[in-house]
Order: C-alpha cells, then sequence, then structure tokens
C-alpha cells in the first residue's frame, strides 16, 4: 500500500508538469475565442518551453549568484507543492507534511526569490515589478491562509488531505456560507497571485500593468522556460486548490492503481446504495444484467472484453437502439426474436 501511494505521489506531481503549460494555452485560446478571435492552438506553450530550452542564456553584468539560483528555486518550490495538494488521492504518504501553511510557506518562498531576483540586476522595471509584487502577496498570501482556515475549522485539522476527506464524508458542508463565502475569497485570490486580469494582464508589457513580467524581463534561455512552468504550474495549484478543496468530487479515498482512471466510491454513495440493499457499485451493475437479460449476449475472444460488451448492450438496449454492424455481441437471449436478425 505504501508503494501505491509513493506511486501516486509521483504520478501527480508529473501529471501536473505535463498538463500545467496546456492549462495556460488553453486558458489563452479561451481568450481568444471570447475577444472573436482565432488565437494560438492550445499546445503552443509547449512549442515555446522547448525553443526557451534550446536557446542561449544571456545574464546582465550586474548580476549575482541570486540572478542564476532564483529560477530552480522557483521551479522547485512549484514542484514541491503538487507533491502535497490532493490532486488524484487521499490519503497519501506526503500528507503528513502537507498542512496548510506549509503550502503557502512554499508558495510564499518563490515569490519572494523572485521578487529578490527581479532586484539583482538594478533594472527600473525589474524594481518595479518586485515592489507590486510585494504588495500583492502581503495581501494575497493570508487570504489564502484564512481562505483554507475557514475549510479547516469543519475538519478539525490543517492537513490538506484530511479537509478533503471530510468534504467527501459531508457534502451538505461545501453548500455553507462559510465555504462559497471562502471559495469566492480564494477565487479572487487567485486572479492575483497568478498575474490574471484584473490585477495583472499577462499578455502586455505595458508599464502600467507589468507586475509579473516586469520582474523576469532580464530572464532568457533556459531561465526563463523554468520560471514559466512555474508559472505555469502555481496556475494549476490554485485551480486544484479550488477544485479539489470545496469541489473533491473525483478525488478518490482508496490507494488503487485505478484511482489513476476511476475514482472508488465514497461513504455518501455507499449510503444511499445501502438504501436499496446493495452493498457495491458491482451488485448494481450484476441487478441491471439481469435485468436486461444480456447475461449470455456477450462471446469470448471479442474486440471488448466480456464485462464491456454486457454494459453496452444494457445501454443500447434501454436507448432503444440496434447494435452496430461490427458488435458481434447480441444474440437472441438478449433481444426479441423479431430484432434477432439485426444483430
Amino acid at each position: 500500500m505504501a508503494i501505491v501511494g509513493y506511486a501516486l505521489e509521483i504520478a501527480q506531481a508529473a501529471l501536473a508538469l505535463l498538463l500545467a503549460p496546456g492549462l495556460v494555452g488553453l486558458v489563452r485560446w479561451l481568450k481568444a475565442r471570447l475577444q472573436n478571435r482565432r488565437g494560438a492552438p492550445a499546445w503552443q506553450p509547449y512549442w515555446e518551453l522547448v525553443k526557451l530550452f534550446q536557446k542561449e542564456v544571456v545574464v546582465s553584468s550586474n548580476a549575482s549568484w541570486l540572478f542564476r539560483a532564483a529560477p530552480f528555486v522557483v521551479f522547485a518550490s512549484a514542484v514541491a507543492v503538487t507533491f502535497l495538494v490532493p490532486i488524484l488521492a487521499v490519503p497519501l504518504p506526503f500528507d503528513g507534511v502537507g498542512d496548510l501553511l506549509v503550502v503557502v510557506y512554499l508558495l510564499l518562498l518563490g515569490t519572494f526569490f523572485l521578487s529578490l531576483a527581479g532586484l539583482d540586476p538594478g533594472s527600473p522595471f525589474g524594481g518595479m515589478g518586485a515592489s507590486r509584487e510585494m504588495t500583492v502577496a502581503a495581501l494575497a498570501e493570508p487570504t489564502v491562509a484564512l481562505a483554507i482556515f475557514a475549510l479547516a475549522l469543519s475538519a478539525g485539522s490543517t492537513n490538506l488531505g484530511q479537509i478533503v476527506a471530510r468534504t467527501m464524508a459531508d457534502p451538505a458542508a461545501a453548500l455553507s456560507p462559510g465555504h462559497l463565502l471562502a471559495f469566492g475569497a480564494l477565487f479572487v485570490v487567485t486572479l492575483a497571485e497568478t498575474g490574471r486580469l484584473p490585477v495583472d494582464n499577462p499578455a502586455t508589457h505595458l508599464e502600467l500593468t507589468m507586475i509579473h513580467e516586469a520582474m523576469i524581463l532580464e530572464y532568457s534561455g533556459r531561465y526563463l522556460a523554468l520560471i514559466e512552468w512555474a508559472a505555469a504550474l502555481k496556475l494549476l495549484i490554485f485551480f486544484m486548490l479550488l477544485g479539489n478543496l470545496f469541489v473533491p468530487w473525483g478525488v478518490s479515498a482508496v490507494l488503487t492503481p485505478a484511482t489513476l482512471a476511476v475514482a472508488e466510491p465514497q461513504d455518501y454513495v455507499m449510503a444511499s446504495l445501502n438504501q436499496y440493499g446493495l452493498q457495491s457499485p458491482t451488485g448494481l451493475i450484476r441487478l441491471m444484467i439481469q435485468q436486461s437479460n444480456c447475461s449470455t449476449s456477450t462471446r469470448r475472444k471479442a474486440s471488448l472484453s466480456p464485462r464491456w460488451s454486457i454494459l453496452r448492450c444494457i445501454l443500447i438496449r434501454r436507448a432503444g437502439r440496434r447494435f452496430p454492424p461490427t458488435f458481434p455481441a447480441c444474440s437472441r437471449a438478449c433481444w426479441p426474436s423479431t430484432r434477432a436478425k439485426r444483430c
């Protein structure tokens, strides 16, 4: 079980690294569509990262070692948060250290080093962006803590995994006024922390609107690629906090390899099934098969496994449709004799 837990930890961190640039590309594409523009494809950030990793690094003569170390610290802090935020399942081995305060301080660590890097070369734009970033962080980071503390009060713990498990065990709590207000506060903080409108505009380099972009004007090459990748990770992390802390359905509570694809049923689902004398969803599927008389409608060595062929037979029969010609799973036991020839 411990091996599966660590495997899920690595899987969710790798999944976050893989999907973060795509999320940024999707936001840009949707924004362009809303503005009646065609826009770049959603996978454009991936090509940009590949291009930046191949380019030469140009460093100012006034920059110190801090300027070179900051991109790695920013990227490492963002990756560390992906190990602590519940993405695929709870509980996980790192939930013991995945406290609310640890996540907030790791996010603040990346912001702090990026602000120092903006000040280090001595450019006026870097200093202006660092000053604005620290002002936003001084307002946003405590709000993140207070918003999640509202959830921690009902869960009795500041551990993110326990907060998610508590919300899944008591779904009605997700609609309480405290949860709704905390969701609104965290949503506003997400706009500020990720540099989105109306706080910042990542698509422009105007002096009046630059916060994040002003701090990274001196970066190029792989340093800039790491910072852009970390910014995409930060956006994904805040989306995960919004989704999995307030609406955690889809996060599995059982540490099995199947959690990478399908979430296991939670307590309230099991309680609903027990009302009808069913102990698990397997019993519900078995009952559907018995009622539909499709248990003999599958063949071995078919293109689909027998289990999925039975389920497909049930769904198509209930929809009143005949089977496709390429699906050799129908028999007279599943259909009336008048329709058996159509199968």
